[in-house]
């Protein structure tokens, strides 16, 4: 659904993602009256609160662990565990949102944080936390990406848990087998792709993500070949430009040529799991899927590296959102939601989470764990961004419109130019037009 709500806001503070991993069911007490209609109180801080997983399915069990660690230290508070998939998440909360039934804390990442912030959902986090054991303890990059995503005020709705990065997977052994140099390219990506595939062997070069959350991907290699390194040229966005759409074009001819057809409904989860059981050369997803794949393939027949390297030499790539936990504003239990999100991004649980996740943890001391170096997407990743390689093309998270146009406006056009019935230019040009007028929207609400 389209947000209309907008508070007015100052201009949004600019942080750059990257500079990010450098640093290496209801609800109690809402009333159901909608955005901003119900203040929640602190509460006594005990009893019971409810908790929304916002990638529920795939970090279930470690919620879960998380979860017992915070019981045993806190027996007098009840953390009832909502697992909701990251695909429908932004729905049910906006749902909620309107018509009741709100969680007291739950997972609110950079990419919907303003949609959320808009509608007056969430509680200002910025006093708890000065005041709290993790002030001085959070990584400040993702702290004010946090910031910057809420919508331009300044303040915090969210405190981060981790960091994400684009990674290209190959199997190492069909390479070898193939006698293909690593995919460090988009030259030799593509040479890759067309090698490895044999259609009739139900052997294939790539998987392509078609279903939901495709548009990260398909921007990531939009930008990644173009080498544009920016996402705004003034007030119009540059993803309808001309090298765009023809870096576009050649990513989605891959489709059936170099990939399964049932890559076309792939969410992530999917195509993470047909590539870890088949016979597919590569795969691009995030750190996120890394422990997947050392259960299913071990260490020694796969590789994950930094996105491929454009013509100019350098890698361009979109950002990958920050997430994080947030209070609900309705809740009547605020004091008990924020002793857990305290509990869990503090260095023992918010290591033990992003170990499990594969991503870069937000709290500093967590973030000089051992296993970070040992796990080597998540150390390459870092190394990427330091080594002067990267650029990182800023994605618009503080348009309160943004995930709507790049999810449910947009995901089932890009199945369309999958399938043929729509041209790349025309794909673009939709997203663009709707995006230079998300942005003049807010420009104007924010002076």
């Amino acid at each position: 659904m389209k947000i209309s709500i907008r508070r007015s806001r100052r201009a949004a503070i600019a942080v750059a993602l990257g500079s990010v991993l450098a640093l290496t069911a209801t609800a109690c007490g809402d009333d159901g009256s909608g955005a901003g209609g119900d203040k929640g109180d602190a509460g006594s801080g005990k009893g019971k609160i409810v908790f929304w997983d916002n990638n529920g399915g795939v970090r279930t069990d470690i919620w879960k662990e998380v979860i017992a660690d915070f019981q045993k230290a806190n027996p007098d508070i009840k953390v009832e565990y909502v697992g909701i998939a990251s695909t429908e998440y932004q729905s049910k909360v906006d749902t909620a949102i309107q018509g009741g039934g709100l969680p007291d804390v739950g997972g609110v990442g950079a990419a919907m944080l303003a949609g959320f912030s808009a509608q007056n959902a969430l509680e200002p986090l910025d006093d708890r936390l000065a005041k709290s054991s993790l002030s001085g303890k959070l990584n400040e990059n993702m702290v004010e990406s946090l910031k910057a995503a809420g919508g331009g005020d300044g303040t915090l709705y969210s405190i981060p848990t981790s960091a994400n990065n684009g990674v290209l997977y190959y199997r190492t052994d069909l390479f070898k087998k193939a006698g293909l140099d690593e995919p460090t390219t988009w030259d030799k990506f593509y040479a890759a792709a067309d090698k490895l595939t044999d259609a009739k062997k139900n052997e294939f070069g790539y998987t392509i993500r078609g279903g939901a959350g495709s548009i990260a991907q398909a921007l990531d290699a939009a930008y990644g070949q173009s080498g544009i390194t920016s996402f705004w040229n003034g007030d119009k966005t540059t993803l309808n430009d001309p090298k765009n759409v023809a870096a576009l074009e050649k990513y989605v001819a891959l489709y059936k040529k170099d990939t399964p057809a049932a890559d076309l409904n792939n969410d992530f989860t999917k195509m993470v799991a047909q590539w870890d059981s088949g016979t597919i050369g590569m795969l691009n997803h995030n750190l996120g899927s890394y422990q997947d794949h050392l259960k299913a393939l071990g260490a020694d027949k796969f590789r994950g590296i930094p996105q491929p390297i454009g013509a100019t030499g350098k890698r361009v790539q979109v950002s990958n959102p920050v997430d994080g936990l947030g209070v609900f504003k309705s809740s009547k239990n605020k004091d008990a939601a924020w002793k857990f999100i305290e509990f869990a991004t503090s260095a023992a649980e918010n290591s033990k989470f992003n170990k499990s996740a594969g991503q870069v943890p937000s709290n500093n001391d967590a973030a000089k764990d051992a296993w970070i170096s040992q796990a080597e997407p998540t150390k390459l990743a870092a190394a990427a961004l330091t080594d002067g390689s990267t650029t990182i093309v800023q994605l618009p998270y503080y348009l309160p419109d943004w995930n709507t146009i790049s999810k449910a406006d947009n995901e089932p056009n890009f199945q369309k130019v999958l399938l043929g019935d729509m041209s790349a230019k025309d794909f673009l040009d939709t997203m663009a037009e709707q995006l230079n007028k998300a942005q003049a929207e807010w420009k104007e609400q924010n002076g």
